[in-house]
């Protein structure tokens, strides 16, 4: 499928639903640790004195903000849990029901500029889509990227089209990647779809598996990084790693060798959780920083020798790839409608793929 083409017009703006925000846990929450995430966490205990009520009703009343319709489209999504079970609307609470719910966060509505940007459509259908994002394209508008981002495009590829009820299709966001990472995105085109999804990353059964290209070799063969991940506490624009679990938010990465070249290691990445900079900072906490990843130290050479050949071989190779050597590479999900599972491939980009065949170049020189 093309972006469509590119045609002579007045600039015009389009009303784009945006989803991100924060976790809320028992309607408390960590604004600036948890603002990455795209979906909201509620956790509700009923009162003792609570009389038998639908659930569907009692989150109304709790939850003014959020419409009942958003919170039936939650319990068929089953992001609605009752003492760790999906109930369905109709499901009456009882004294001491332990609640969880999943939903988007509130709306943030932006006018958006539609922006003829070439999308890389790997899959489309009524519901849902899958983008090959190149690195370098930031996923949703922020302070200082207003234009020139994912749902900029979107927008302009949107902008003409109609769902089958005859209303505007808008891009509804369930993850994201980093602005320098490429590869697959999925994106949702309803808010049915979107809950859908929404389930799916919530409960972690989503598949991601991400190529990367890091510092040094590994004594195994595949191995596993646990530990919580949450902002730096010295510097708050970059994640750390808190082993202890006494702050930030569970984080679990599996890896696997892929090649080995003396001195760098492709891998791949599979995440069990999906936390900001997960990848980057758990491998910079085994160790292994990414290469080129100037955020978390992968930008220099930290494996190799002290000749000058070795060093120029290097930079040259940072000049080829001036970001960290990380691709979005599967992504596998269950479709909101069908239920039948999906699964996407992406093979690595140009910058990526040519440092990787000169490493493998000079390993076997």
């Amino acid at each position: 499928m093309t972006p469509q083409e590119n045609k002579p017009q007045e600039e015009k703006f389009q009303t784009v639903d945006i989803h991100t925000g924060s976790s809320n846990n028992e309607f408390t929450s960590e604004k600036e640790d948890e603002k990455d995430e795209l979906f909201e966490h509620y956790n509700i205990i009923v009162d003792k004195g609570q009389g038998l009520l639908r659930v569907d009703k009692f989150l109304m009343a709790r939850m003014e903000a959020s419409s009942r319709n958003k919170i039936q489209l939650a319990a068929k999504a089953h992001c609605i849990l009752v003492n760790g079970e999906a109930v369905k609307s109709s499901y009456r609470v009882k004294p001491e029901d332990v609640i969880q719910l999943f939903l988007p966060t509130e709306k943030r509505v932006v006018d958006i500029i539609p922006q003829d940007i070439p999308i890389d459509v790997v899959y489309e259908d009524d519901d849902v889509m899958v983008v090959n994002k190149p690195a370098g394209m930031v996923v949703h508008p922020a302070y200082g990227n207003y234009t020139g981002t994912l749902l900029n495009a979107l927008a302009f590829y949107f902008q003409d089209k109609k769902d089958a009820n005859g209303e505007d299709i808008k891009p509804y966001l369930v993850h994201r990647i980093d602005k320098d990472t490429s590869g697959l995105l999925l994106v949702a085109k309803n808010e049915e779809a979107q809950m859908g999804l929404a389930e799916q990353f919530a409960v972690h059964s989503t598949d991601r598996m991400y190529t990367a290209l890091v510092w040094g070799d590994f004594d195994q063969d595949s191995g596993t990084v646990e530990g919580n991940v949450g902002r730096c506490l010295n510097n708050r624009k970059i994640m750390d790693v808190f082993p202890e679990g006494n702050y930030g938010k569970r984080a679990i990465t599996h890896w696997s060798v892929v090649e080995r070249f003396r001195y760098v290691t492709l891998v791949q990445c599979r995440l069990e959780t999906g936390r900001t900079h997960q990848i980057r900072v758990h491998m910079k906490y085994i160790r292994h920083p990414l290469f080129s990843d100037e955020t978390y130290g992968g930008d220099k050479i930290l494996k190799g020798t002290v000749f000058s050949k070795y060093k120029q071989f290097v930079d040259n190779c940072f000049k080829l790839l001036p970001r960290q050597a990380l691709h979005a590479t599967t992504i596998g999900f269950v479709h909101p409608r069908t239920h039948k599972k999906l699964l996407f491939t992406s093979s690595l980009p140009e910058d990526m793929q040519s440092v990787i065949d000169k490493w493998r170049a000079y390993t076997n020189h």
